[in-house]
């Protein structure tokens, strides 16, 4: 059985520190990948330090993963030796309910298997991407297009993913209006996203701090939040509102600057509940949406269409040795836009 090096949280307090974890050699349809670079997620340390539920301990968490296949199991018909490769949110999921028959394994019925803090078929906890090697179901490995450097796709594992589903859900594209709420690890890449998909692209942001960013990536408009006169200034305004954010919003607010017909879809996650008055749908057929990230098929198109668009995360790599001071500053919205580690130094 393969070891890997990795980092790992020993309890929702303390630093992460680096151990040694065991991987499966790889089975029938299993693919052994040697990571080479891994995105933090602040999912990762909202998981790690206890805030999203019960956790046990150690925990290496990590789901933004790119690779290159290093063996395969006897019967692996998708991959080769060598072929550069992706792990995203999940690493397998019950395979028979309606909803992964419908390549929607992110929502299968079971529960999918999440690429840490889960337990595997193995009937081990899954340990994620901080590590230098995991070992994956053929069916859950997504191809990295060769025009996309590895650093730069691993962010879009999750990050690339969570906000594709919906841009392309809701039919974002030419003559629509898309407004990203946040301008973060996911708002940015919806940014370039939605640009690339013709849509008119406008930032909501607290601040106008990063709005050169937002031109640069593919805004049309960038609007500070905190001005008073931006929700009146665009009241009835977007066919959809992508919200990336986790702070908490003044719902009955946002769902104003909704078009007829418009949608509102949050894929950040709000610690406290979200309300609204039922007069701010009623009055414009206006819909709430929720989105989590994507299935296998829609993760793999994304890849391939960031890949035809030139279309990489906005990155800082960064060494093992920094991965604790990396969490602090992914807390204080101290990065532009997403922290990923070179595991060849762990």
């Amino acid at each position: 059985m393969p070891t890997a090096r990795a980092y790992a949280a020993p309890s929702a307090a303390d630093p992460l520190v680096p151990v040694m974890i065991e991987r499966r050699e790889p089975g029938p349809h299993e693919v052994l990948i040697g990571i080479k670079f891994a995105g933090i997620c602040h999912s990762d340390i909202h998981t790690a330090r206890g805030e999203w539920g019960a956790i046990s301990y150690p925990i290496v968490t990590g789901h933004e993963i790119a690779g290159v296949v290093e063996a395969i199991g006897a019967e692996v018909t998708k991959y080769a030796v060598g072929d550069r490769v992706g792990v995203g949110c999940y690493v397998d999921s019950c395979r028979k309910c309606v909803n992964c028959l419908a390549g929607e394994e992110q929502y299968c019925l079971e529960g999918e298997i999440g690429t840490y803090n889960a337990i595997g078929r193995d009937g081990l906890p899954t340990a994620g991407g901080y590590s230098t090697h995991i070992t994956v179901e053929e069916d859950y490995v997504l191809r990295i297009p060769d025009a996309l450097e590895l650093d730069v796709a691993a962010p879009l594992l999750c990050a690339g993913i969570t906000l594709y589903s919906p841009l392309k859900t809701w039919e974002a594209g030419p003559g629509k209006q898309v407004a990203i709420v946040g301008m973060g690890g996911l708002g940015h890449m919806g940014v370039k996203i939605a640009h690339a998909l013709g849509a008119e692209v406008s930032v909501i942001s607290q601040s106008l701090k990063k709005q050169d960013d937002a031109f640069r990536l593919g805004a049309d408009h960038y609007y500070a939040s905190s001005d008073e006169s931006t929700f009146e200034d665009l009241a009835g305004r977007f066919d959809l509102i992508v919200s990336t954010v986790s702070a908490d919003l003044d719902l009955d607010a946002y769902l104003s600057l909704l078009a007829l017909d418009g949608t509102f879809v949050a894929a950040g996650l709000p610690e406290n509940a979200m309300t609204f008055g039922p007069g701010s749908l009623a009055g414009f057929r206006r819909r709430i949406g929720g989105t989590k990230n994507g299935g296998i098929r829609q993760t793999q198109e994304m890849l391939d269409f960031c890949a035809e668009h030139g279309l990489g995360a906005e990155i800082e790599v960064i060494p093992a040795e920094k991965i604790n001071e990396a969490w602090e500053r992914v807390v204080a919205s101290d990065v532009r836009y997403r922290f990923v580690i070179d595991t060849a130094t762990l």
